[in-house]
């Protein structure tokens, strides 16, 4: 047996053990290993690398990922899809281990459907999979976020400042909400949850009202936030290969808002690629490790088309075609507990 592993989308710490993880259960079952660089692109090109033991043995405290990754979509390539097959067994693959968000697992359950064997890893620090509470990734992402408001913290409240902090989350606001109750923001602003801007200047003269000298709040780069019923979206022309616009810069838009109709002053700061960095949490290095080892004991067991999911701190297994049903959204209850500290 000979097993394909490859990474998809975005980078998130936590990568590089799922890696090792993958490469250690391979081997306690006399599997061989192929690491297919640059996702989807290294399996069209041909772009691999043999991985032993030895290879993976100081990999699992590492940011990024060994076999680097890239937004490829062999569906909007020609004869990407049969490509893809052909090199498979090029390769002598007998089985893909992809781990990816929606995008990638997405064209991971389409080539299952067209017979190729894969098992998938939910990726993503949004943590908006279903099928998974928390993918890997998304841990790391949060402690960075909530060390940089506790950070921010000071500053604002040494000059009398409003701070908003911009975080990842195109379409969810899971690492927004988390790091805001962590960080213990005064506003979270996700897009799950529409809020006016006439409720977020209130919010503001209120606690500068109430002698608050400071105040934080935190927003996803996809937040729906409403000017006179319209939407304040940021984004560029420029789409990525699943169609996806380039976020980035509500909280800039926000900064010259709240100043010119508050009179307060205000600065922002976008996090950005920062919560993607560095070393991932123990419990990243671990869910991935967990999860990957599941992975590559679906392979064993044949059971393919399913992704190795991490639910009620258990590993288990569900269909691909389940976790790419629906997007996994803050639900409305647990905005509305972090609600309770937007004071």
């Amino acid at each position: 047996m000979k097993i394909g592993v490859l990474v998809g989308g975005g980078d998130a710490p936590g990568l590089n053990a799922a890696i090792k993880a993958t490469v250690s259960k391979a081997h306690e079952f006399g599997y061989g290993v192929i690491g297919i660089k640059n996702g989807w692109a290294g399996l069209l090109e041909l772009d691999t690398q043999s991985l032993n033991l030895d290879d993976v043995e100081e990999i699992h405290s590492r940011g990024g990922v060994v076999l680097y990754t890239s937004r490829t979509n062999p569906f909007k390539i020609e004869n990407g899809p049969k490509q893809v097959i052909q090199n498979m067994k090029k390769l002598k693959i007998d089985a893909l281990v992809v781990m990816g968000g929606e995008d990638t697992l997405g064209v991971a359950q389409k080539l299952h459907e067209m017979g190729v064997p894969v098992v998938g890893i939910p990726k993503t620090i949004d943590n908006d999979l279903s099928g998974t509470d928390y993918s890997i990734g998304f841990d790391t992402a949060v402690a960075i976020a909530t060390d940089a408001i506790d950070k921010l913290r000071t500053t604002a409240e040494a000059h009398h400042r409003i701070v908003i902090v911009e975080v990842m989350g195109r379409n969810t606001g899971w690492i927004a909400l988390y790091a805001g109750l962590a960080g213990g923001a005064n506003l979270t602003l996700i897009p799950e949850m529409p809020l006016g801007l006439n409720q977020v200047y209130g919010l503001l003269k209120f606690r500068k009202q109430s002698g608050k000298a400071y105040s934080i709040i935190v927003v996803a780069e996809g937040a729906k936030v409403l000017q006179e019923k319209e939407q304040i979206l940021v984004a560029t022309q420029e789409r990525d290969e699943f169609g996806h616009p380039r976020l980035g810069g509500i909280s800039r838009v926000l900064e010259k808002l709240i100043q010119e109709n508050t009179g307060l002053e205000v600065r922002s700061v976008i996090l950005g690629h920062l919560q993607r960095g560095g070393s991932p949490t123990a419990f990243d290095r671990i869910l991935a490790m967990r999860l990957a080892t599941k992975a590559v004991e679906l392979i064993k067991e044949k059971r393919f088309g399913e992704m190795a999911s991490f639910q009620a701190c258990e590993v288990v297994a569900v269909p691909l075609k389940e976790a790419m049903a629906k997007r996994k959204s803050v639900p409305p209850e647990l905005y509305e507990m972090a609600k309770t500290f937007f004071k």
